[in-house]
């Protein structure tokens, strides 16, 4: 445990604190965004002290290819949007997300840093898979009272967000648990990690944590055989705690039950099992063909809805959604939601910018994509396009991406070099000049 709490302690005292702070206050809504703020004062300070300093880092430029195109296909949607404030106001919004990922790509350069942050991420994570466990036996947790279907934890029971985010970026805590108490610590955290993720009731946070077992089985097994043997260990563990959630939670039971519903293969079935999702694709649909170029507008998919819904679609008559008469307030799938508010140039910019990472992580060489594992396996599986999704658009999803995004460029050019030396192709000193000397010597 020693080697875990010093790389808290690292984390804690070094010019990582800022960057750490985004997922350490994510459940406290727009809070988060003081390690934004923070992390745009260390790059506005560094590039005072060396405006150069973008020549010295690929990893810093490949992040500003890749914002520019998420960014990009957002401006070009709001130049006839629907609702044009909201359009427009989104786009200078997305901008802050450039200095946080430079922040990540400058800060982080070596890998002990990496793994440092790596760590105390994990540990954010275990605070709240403990406090959702507590939830769960209980009722109460820092967050509150339960939601009446799902287990909330330190969310909030009016933030239904714990499933997804902890399935997300459950690769760090399953990634520091390999790392300090070998298989059975890895084995170990994915149940203690499974229950909340279960038990939160989003089924598109379960097919994330399904996936992310996936990763994690490949890369323990590196063979075919090894790998199937793993799936059937994942298998086994995942039918254990779904059949003890069956029986223990009604919560899990109903939400299951109305999963199934699908299988009756009617279009009311499937449609009541997916939540009304064929509703909101259905409609997102006609939403780009009636603007195949560049869409209705980033985040005007709500404002657009009741246009191109059908008269009797259930969120436009009900309040559940955004509001009486407003519908849906996102597409709940990442492809339709590019396609329906930045059409079809906003998909090309997205395409260009996967083919960029891709291009990107195949030249940096094994070793690189090593130690790039748990964050490129959260990217994934947050992108991944067969399952639901939250607005990557929004402001707090977003945020996440982007910090994922951020981390992934400095993690694939961190420098393997031991803690104490500089790394080649960043000056030495660089954040030394930019932030007070006792915060970086002390990682």
């Amino acid at each position: 445990m020693n080697s875990f709490t010093t790389s808290l302690k690292a984390a804690l005292r070094s010019p990582l604190l800022p960057f750490w702070l985004v997922i350490a206050l994510l459940p406290f809504g727009r809070s988060s965004e003081l390690g934004t703020v923070l992390c745009l004062l260390g790059v506005i300070m560094l590039f005072a002290r060396d405006p150069q300093a973008l020549r010295q880092h690929a990893g810093a430029r490949l992040l500003l290819w890749l914002l520019a195109a998420y960014a990009g296909a957002a401006l070009l949607s709001a130049v006839d949007a629907i609702m044009p404030g909201k359009s427009w106001s989104t786009v200078p919004a997305l901008l802050r997300y450039a200095p946080l990922g430079l922040y990540a790509c400058f800060a982080i350069r070596r890998e002990h840093k990496l793994q440092a942050l790596y760590v105390a991420v994990a540990w954010v994570l275990a605070l709240w898979c403990a406090d959702a466990w507590l939830q769960a036996l209980t009722g109460w947790s820092l967050g509150g009272r339960a939601e009446a279907e799902r287990v909330s934890g330190i969310f909030g029971a009016d933030n239904l967000k714990l499933g997804p985010t902890l399935a997300v970026l459950s690769p760090f805590a399953l990634w520091a648990a390999r790392r300090r108490w070998g298989l059975p610590g890895l084995l170990l955290a994915f149940a203690l990690v499974l229950g909340p993720v279960l038990l939160a009731g989003s089924r598109a946070a379960w097919l994330c944590y399904a996936l992310v077992a996936l990763g994690f089985a490949w890369r323990e097994a590196r063979s075919p055989l090894r790998f199937a043997g793993f799936c059937v260990i994942a298998a086994v563990l995942l039918a254990l705690a779904g059949g003890i959630a069956w029986k223990a939670s009604a919560r899990f039971h109903d939400r299951v039950e109305r999963t199934l519903l699908a299988l009756q293969g009617t279009d009311q079935s499937i449609d009541t099992a997916l939540s009304g999702r064929l509703e909101i694709w259905r409609t997102g649909v006609n939403m780009f063909m009636a603007h195949p170029i560049n869409g209705v507008g980033v985040r005007g998919f709500r404002y657009a809805y009741p246009q191109y819904a059908a008269a009797n679609d259930h969120f436009v008559v009900t309040t559940e959604a955004c509001g009486v008469g407003e519908g849906a307030c996102h597409a709940h799938q990442l492809v339709l939601e590019v396609l329906a508010e930045t059409g079809t140039l906003g998909l090309l910019l997205w395409l260009a910018a996967v083919a960029l990472a891709w291009r990107a992580w195949r030249r940096v060489g094994a070793a690189a994509r090593a130690r790039a594992f748990p964050v490129t396996l959260a990217l994934g599986v947050m992108l991944f396009p067969l399952n639901t999704h939250l607005a990557f658009y929004s402001a707090w999803w977003g945020l996440l991406f982007a910090w994922l995004l951020g981390l992934w460029c400095a993690s694939l050019f961190v420098a393997g070099v031991p803690a104490g030396e500089e790394e080649p192709g960043i000056r030495a000193g660089l954040f030394k000049r930019a932030l007070p000397r006792k915060s970086l010597d002390g990682a």
